[in-house]
């Protein structure tokens, strides 16, 4: 048993969400030192793009008449339902980009569903921490409320479509201090990401405290 850490920021050491998750991650890791962790970098490794089409045109074909990459594409959907079903846990970092979930994201979670199968619930009851970030303010009142079409889809998915206990750590305006215009928002972006790595190192605790007494230390 292990917890499975998804990153999915094409940022690489810039990237907001991957540092929230590493806050996560080190209260976790400072009351279960001995944690195993599986890694899944969707930004770094990005799955083939073709490779959901084809897993789903396999499923068609008896499995004798698959092409190679029908089989490797299947394949694939299975070993990612596998980490999501075999994990005690998730982190998962999934940033806002373009205004919903990322080409790379949503491949990965096409790919789970199929490989799990109908209604599969691969996280059902595990804690799961979902980390969001957005470069600008969605916020009620903001010329970009209701643009962020992501959080609610990965909150269905998660929750609803795969039973996950969820925890969501949101941070925005993670664009101050590179867009010159959004300067004036200096103190909002700074108290933003105060209270969110408070809420990731909180949400790393709980983690811990859980699958402490689940007893994954010893797995």
């Amino acid at each position: 048993m292990a917890v499975l850490r998804v990153d999915s920021s094409i940022q690489g050491t810039r990237s907001s969400s991957s540092a929230l998750a590493d806050l996560v991650m080190e209260a976790a890791e400072a009351r279960l030192p001995e944690l195993p962790v599986v890694r899944r970098h969707l930004g770094r490794q990005p799955l083939p793009a073709d490779a959901w089409p084809t897993a789903v045109g396999a499923a068609f074909v008896a499995e004798d008449q698959r092409t190679p990459e029908q089989r490797e594409a299947s394949s694939l959907a299975q070993s990612i339902a596998a980490e999501l079903r075999d994990a005690e846990a998730a982190v998962l970092a999934l940033p806002l980009y373009n205004w919903g979930v990322s080409q790379h994201v949503k491949t990965w979670i096409d790919l789970a569903i199929l490989g799990g199968g109908p209604g599969a619930r691969l996280l059902e009851g595990k804690p799961v921490v979902l980390l969001v970030t957005r470069g600008g303010g969605y916020g009620p009142g903001t010329p970009k409320e209701g643009w962020d079409h992501a959080t609610p889809y990965l909150r269905r998915i998660l929750a609803d479509v795969w039973g996950a206990d969820l925890t969501v750590v949101e941070r925005e305006l993670t664009l101050v201090g590179v867009n010159p215009a959004m300067d004036g928002l200096k103190d909002l972006a700074a108290r933003a990401k105060t209270i969110a790595e408070d809420e990731a190192r909180a949400a790393g605790r709980a983690l811990a405290a859980r699958l402490g007494a689940g007893g994954i230390a010893a797995a």
